[in-house]
């Protein structure tokens, strides 16, 4: 049975720090190494950071943060209930061409070992990525 940790968020991007420490508190525990740990804390922020600057219309909203942590895994989902966006539209960016915002979805998948994105437009976004822990071998 995996251990679970849900995280209801307030909206506001003070907060993502907090979701970021929690993540590798949790990645820590498990036993993940520092180079884990600091690619969960950056897929995290990007996902959080992305619901708190374009999920919403309002600004008083809030979103889930769940961390499911097996033997094997950290999965993480971050869902809202936001304007959400045509993921089949999605084009991965080209690398020295984006300036500015617009790497997020591109930086998760990189980082993560599993990620998968669903959204409905009215609907919100619903973000799940797995990291691997890597048993050392002595």
């Amino acid at each position: 049975m995996a251990d679970r940790l849900k995280l209801h968020v307030p909206g506001k991007p003070e907060y993502v720090g907090t979701i970021r420490l929690a993540a590798a508190s949790v990645a820590s525990f498990a036993g993940f190494d520092i180079e884990a740990i600091e690619d969960i804390k950056v897929a995290i922020s990007e996902a959080c950071t992305n619901i708190v600057c374009h999920s919403h219309d309002e600004t008083d909203f809030a979103y889930d943060v769940i961390l499911d942590l097996e033997d094997i895994k950290l999965t993480i989902t971050v869902k809202d209930t936001g304007v959400g966006f045509g993921v089949d539209n999605y084009v991965e960016p080209i690398p020295g061409e984006v300036r500015g915002s617009g790497l997020g979805i591109f930086i998760i998948k990189a980082l993560m070992d599993e990620v998968d994105i669903r959204s409905e437009i009215g609907t919100g976004t619903n973000i799940s990525m797995t990291k691997y822990l890597q048993k050392r071998t002595a």
